[in-house]
């Protein structure tokens, strides 16, 4: 799968982005309530409709598939349900199952497709293309993406030169969070490089806590992992060419960043519940799990996105306070800037799906999600003021100065039976180096054979 100039980038614009970023969190967090007030003025005017205008669409019945879950589902509800307060139209929510590609085929095949889905990968946008599912986006879908993205962010969700998708939401996936509480115990400090990581690791460790929670039981985390290290340790044009698959998962680039990620992962001790029991926590419980109990939580760090913030919600950490974040430490010379993303595709054309798909590309949706918090958008017309805290705003200012300037997610660009499938190619590979972090050299091996299947046959 390759994307058009958003994954072209110099290793300048990447060592830009991740300094806006580190300059971001840098920043403590203000209140909810603060931030809330402070922005309340400049971001009503999106609340209350006044950047897009809608039809009547009453009568009209639409499903959305996503496969969001839990806060993220809900606050998603929400914004639906401005969308029909404002046309008249009935929308429902379907939940479902990873790989979303899979379902969508089982609910094609029976007659029945949603209107629109979120999918989070470029590459299955562009097997829905190929399969003729996926619909090209109307002329009022088209203006408000032009008027509200980068080239780059609209380049993603093209297919063959056709503008097939709107990414209603983006991720940072280059954060480290952790518990303040913890961090202090063991005089740990922030890390700017992997050996400062390593350190502060230790340091924690010898205080008495399990110093990282990794949630091995979505494979999807354990593929960002992996490419928040190669990227830094590799480089932007290694990276590249690894997620066009132009070099092989058996280049010495990838035993690099494999031993690196062994650093870690080898030391059971390190790791909650051991590699057995890292292989059993799933996402929302690796971040909950480390926000809770007191001095005493099963582990002091989780990596992943600026979504995580949407889990810390259920518990009473508060972030800012409780609950920090770093930028992923630099493994080579400059820092990782991974982003990831999912975008509105429409699978039956219609003048109410087209009218859902224009709202999502516009500020006035992506605005009320922003001030849910837990939540990251690639539009540059919402007003960073809907953001809930410092810290959110901060990310969110600096993935919209950064421009065309990031590098995509390497899973999602890959065939969905290699970088998106449960139980599957990349997904199911790291697992297993997860489990047996000494074999370096078998999982390159496996990773090959499985992307060379994958990449082969396009799906």
């Amino acid at each position: 799968m390759r994307i058009k100039s958003s994954t072209i980038r110099t290793d300048r614009a990447v060592t830009t982005l991740a300094a806006l970023l580190a300059g971001a969190l840098a920043l403590t967090a203000c209140s909810s309530s603060d931030n809330d007030k402070k922005g309340s003025g400049e971001s009503s005017g999106a609340a209350t409709g006044s950047t897009v205008t809608l039809p009547k669409l009453n009568g009209a019945h639409l499903e959305v598939a996503a496969v969001w879950t839990g806060a993220e589902q809900a606050n998603f509800k929400k914004v639906l349900a401005e969308f029909e307060k404002r046309t008249g139209a009935t929308v429902t929510f379907v939940p479902a199952q990873d790989p979303i590609i899979n379902f969508l085929g089982s609910k094609i095949a029976g007659g029945q497709p949603p209107d629109v889905a979120m999918l989070p990968q470029p590459g299955a946008i562009k097997q829905a293309v190929q399969h003729k599912w996926a619909k090209p986006l109307g002329p009022d879908a088209l203006k408000e993406l032009r008027k509200n993205y980068s080239q780059g962010w609209q380049d993603i969700g093209k297919v063959d030169g056709g503008q097939y998708g709107v990414y209603y939401k983006a991720a940072n996936k280059s954060l480290i969070w952790y518990n303040a509480k913890v961090f202090a115990n063991a005089g740990a400090q922030e890390p700017k490089t992997w050996k400062d990581l390593l350190t502060a690791t230790r340091a924690v460790y010898d205080s008495g806590v399990t110093p990282f929670s990794v949630a091995g039981a979505d494979g999807w985390t354990l593929t960002d992992w992996f490419e928040n290290v190669y990227l830094s340790q590799a480089g932007p044009q290694k990276y590249d060419q690894l997620a066009q698959h132009k070099i092989k998962w058996t280049d010495p680039s990838v035993k690099q960043a494999l031993t690196t990620l062994a650093q870690i992962w080898g030391k059971k001790d390190y790791l909650a519940g051991g590699q057995d029991g890292a292989l059993q926590t799933e996402f929302p419980a690796s971040v909950t799990q480390t926000f809770t109990g007191g001095d005493q939580p099963k582990a002091a760090m989780v990596y992943e996105g600026d979504f995580v913030q949407v889990n810390i919600g259920e518990t009473k950490a508060k972030v800012g306070t409780d609950a920090k974040v770093f930028p992923f430490p630099a493994v080579g010379s400059t820092a990782p800037v991974v982003t990831g993303g999912d975008a509105a595709v429409i699978l039956k054309d219609s003048r109410a799906a087209q009218a859902l798909v224009t709202f999502l590309a516009s500020p006035d949706a992506a605005t009320i999600q922003a001030k849910l918090g837990g939540y990251l958008s690639p539009n540059r017309s919402v007003p960073v003021s809907a953001y809930p805290n410092a810290v959110q705003q901060k990310i969110a200012k600096a993935l919209i100065a950064s421009g065309d300037d990031f590098r995509f997610d390497m899973s999602d660009q890959a065939p969905q039976a290699f970088g998106g499938t449960p139980g599957k190619g990349e997904w199911k590979d790291l697992q297993d180096f997860l489990k047996s972090p000494a074999d370096v050299a078998g999982t390159q091996a496996k990773l090959e054979k499985d992307a060379a299947a994958a990449y082969g046959s396009g799906s």
